[in-house]
């Protein structure tokens, strides 16, 4: 959520970064609603003021003699009106939040407007390979090597939904172990979160309410629950109402989950198998931090989704997004891209974001400033690291060979009982 007192200052200013996301808003109607939420404050904490003083009257009008009914009288009816203005006060606050949940939020001053067609390419590392033999696409690949059967799990769940199998399931499980291991070598705490969340979650991480209806709603559920759509999800709510010492920043967490998303891919070559469907796995990085560490937090992530990359010794680039590519909730964005041969194009496989205060501010997450013993608002970030239904395509297609086989980066072997190749099985 935006902070208000930003935009009373500076309502022009804070309507021109949103524009930059396509976010076209006037404050007219919320700068009505502040102003009158002033005078309502003002008139109840009056109205207490002149309640107390004419209460604490009462003894000494006694001592002299006289009648106190007309203060109780009068005590009444400035009770009665305050009532109706505390009610009325109630009313405006809900008024200013239905107003401020939907915005999106500011994106950071150094990124330019417009969607991906402006996204700039900041970093890569490796070139897109050239063979000298007729390459497979990875779904003839992880069908002729028997690691994904695409068939069975439409029949299981219907289009956008896959099974891994034999060596396919033990290469996804030796991608994730290894992104785990990389996590907890660098100091992160590994967190399991429930798939279920409720429905306050999705509102803290500013998912909701604008993609409310573009996640699987569990039915006949009370309180309401939704499957999580990716662990930030999770994450982000795990100090949700919580005040942390300043001792504690950072905290650093990483989740293991499959996500579950109502969009899959469409039948185009470059969202076929498994670029885009129901259900992925994904570890999850996830950063709170004080204001002073935001940025050393973002940078922290980007180059732990890089080194996982290039350990894997794939093909990939870094792309800092345009102000209207990056999600609602977040000020800036770095996509980490996976090239895949077969289509030509580079696939995101982990998105770096910092909310700034954005979501701590919906989800009431703070911190205890050591100087001054103020509360302030937790910085968050997250980021993948990484999702596996697009690295496990470009694995297998980068590194496929000339007989049909396909070599095991190096850094998963100790999951995959040593072996350095996977052959084509025999029909």
């Amino acid at each position: 959520m935006l902070d208000i007192k930003l935009i009373t200052e500076n309502p022009q200013e804070i309507a021109a970064k949103l524009a930059k996301k396509g976010c076209n808003i006037d404050f007219g109607p919320l700068l009505k609603l502040v102003a009158k939420r002033k005078e309502l404050l003002i008139s109840v904490e009056n109205a207490k003021a002149e309640r107390n003083r004419l209460s604490a009257s009462v003894p000494q009008v006694k001592k002299e003699g006289g009648d106190v009914n007309a203060i109780f009288a009068k005590v009444k009816e400035i009770a009665s009106k305050s009532a109706k203005d505390e009610a009325e006060l109630v009313k405006v606050e809900e008024e200013i939040k239905n107003f401020l949940m939907p915005l999106p939020n500011l994106p950071d001053d150094d990124l330019v407007a417009g969607g991906k067609e402006n996204n700039e390419v900041i970093h890569e590392y490796g070139k897109p390979i050239k063979f000298d033999f007729e390459p497979k696409n990875h779904v003839d690949l992880c069908e002729s090597l028997g690691l994904i059967d695409y068939e069975r799990g439409a029949k299981m769940s219907g289009h956008g939904c896959w099974v891994y199998t034999g060596l396919g399931a033990q290469l996804e499980w030796a991608l994730l172990n290894f992104f785990i291991s990389e996590h907890l070598k660098d100091g992160y705490t590994m967190i399991l979160p429930p798939h279920l969340l409720n429905e306050e979650s999705g509102y803290v991480a500013g998912q909701f309410p604008k993609f409310k209806d573009d996640v699987f709603w569990i039915g006949n559920s009370e309180p309401k629950k939704f499957i999580l759509p990716t662990a930030e999800t999770a994450l982000v709510n795990m100090h949700r109402d919580e005040i942390l010492s300043e001792d504690e920043l950072p905290k650093k967490y990483f989740a293991y989950t499959p996500c579950y998303r109502r969009e899959a891919g469409t039948y185009r070559t470059e969202e076929r198998g498994m670029i885009r469907g129901y259900q992925f796995n994904k570890i999850e990085m996830f950063q709170y931090t004080t204001e002073e560490g935001d940025k050393p937090a973002f940078e922290e992530l980007v180059g732990k989704a890089i080194s996982l990359l290039e350990k894997l010794g794939l093909t990939f680039r870094v792309s800092k997004l345009a102000a209207e590519d990056i999600s609602a909730s977040m000020a800036r964005t770095y996509d980490i891209e996976i090239f895949i041969p077969s289509i030509g194009i580079y696939k995101e496989v982990s998105s770096v974001s910092t909310a700034h205060d954005y979501q701590a501010r919906r989800g009431m997450i703070r911190y205890r400033d050591k100087a001054t013993g103020k509360t302030k608002f937790c910085r968050t970030l997250n980021g993948s690291g990484l999702a596996t239904s697009r690295v496990f395509p470009a694995l297998v297609e980068q590194m496929q060979q000339a007989d049909g086989s396909v070599k095991i980066p190096e850094v998963l072997r100790p999951w995959m009982g040593g072996l350095e190749f996977i052959k084509p099985v025999k029909k």
